[in-house]
C-alpha cells in the first residue's frame, strides 16, 4: 500500500513516514506544503492520505474539498492541533474519513491507517481469509492451512495488495504504482521476481494456485469476480 503524508512539520512528517514504512510496511511519499501535496494527491494512486490541516500555501480543508470535487475516493486521515468540535466537524464534512489530534502516538496513527484502508475495501476485520489462506493485516502473519509462511517485506506487501482486491485482476502497472514510492529503486522485472517467490512460499507443492496470471492483463488472487 502507498501512503501520502502532507505535513509541514518536517520532523513529524519524517517520523510518521519512518513508522509507516516500518513496522507499517507501506510505501510512503512526503510533502511539506499544501500546493505540492495536492499535486501529488491528484497525480498518484494513493491508498491513503495523511493530511495536516494547517499547511503553508494551501490549507488541508482546501485540499480535501478539491480532492472530493475531482471525484477522488482515497481515504483521508486528518491531523490537527485544533481539537474543537467545529474544526473536527469541518474536516469530516469536507471529505475527511477520520481525524487524529496532535500530539498522538504513532502506534494509534498506524492502527487508524490500517483500519481506513481495510474499510475502503469492505474489510471490517484485520484478518483476510481466502479459502485456506489467512492474512493478518495487523501482525503481518500469513498462514496456509494453519501453517505459518515466512515472507519478506515486499512479498507480504504484494500479497496484502492482492488480497485487498481479491477476485480482481491487478495489472503489473497497478502493483508498481501502489507498492513503490518515489524513493524506491525499481527494476523492469521486479514484480515478476517477487510474484514467483511469493507463489513458491505460499504453495510449495503447486497444489492450490492461489495467484493466477491472466495473460496480457495481470494477476488475480482467489476466484475472479463475475
Amino acid at each position: 500500500m502507498r501512503v501520502l503524508i502532507v505535513e509541514d512539520e518536517v520532523r513529524l512528517a519524517l517520523n510518521i513516514a519512518s513508522y509507516l514504512r516500518k513496522p507499517g510496511g507501506y510505501a510512503v511519499d512526503v510533502s511539506n506544503d499544501g500546493e505540492d501535496g495536492l499535486h501529488l494527491a491528484i497525480s498518484n494512486p494513493y491508498d491513503l492520505i495523511v493530511l495536516d490541516l494547517m499547511l503553508p500555501k494551501l490549507d488541508g480543508w482546501s485540499i480535501l474539498k478539491e480532492l472530493r470535487l475531482k471525484g477522488a475516493r482515497t481515504p483521508v486521515l486528518v491531523l490537527t492541533a485544533r481539537d474543537t468540535t467545529e474544526d473536527v466537524v469541518r474536516g469530516l464534512n469536507e471529505g475527511g474519513d477520520d481525524y487524529l489530534t496532535k500530539p498522538f502516538e504513532l502506534a494509534e496513527l498506524l492502527a487508524r491507517c490500517k483500519a481506513l484502508i481495510r474499510r475502503c475495501h469492505g474489510l471490517p476485520e484485520s484478518v483476510i481469509r481466502i479459502g485456506i489462506l489467512e492474512i493478518d493485516t495487523a501482525s503481518h502473519v500469513v498462514r496456509v492451512e494453519g501453517r505459518s509462511v515466512e515472507l519478506h517485506a515486499m512479498e507480504y506487501r504484494l500479497l496484502e495488495y492482492l488480497a485487498m482486491r481479491r477476485g480482481q485482476v491487478v495489472s503489473k502497472e497497478d502493483i508498481m504504482d501502489h507498492l513503490y514510492d518515489f524513493e524506491s529503486e525499481k527494476f523492469s522485472n521486479v514484480v515478476e521476481v517477487h510474484m514467483s517467490s511469493l507463489r513458491r512460499k505460499l504453495d510449495p507443492g503447486g497444489d492450490h494456485n492461489f495467484i493466477r496470471t491472466i495473460r496480457g492483463a495481470g494477476y488475480v488472487l482467489g476466484e475472479m469476480a463475475s
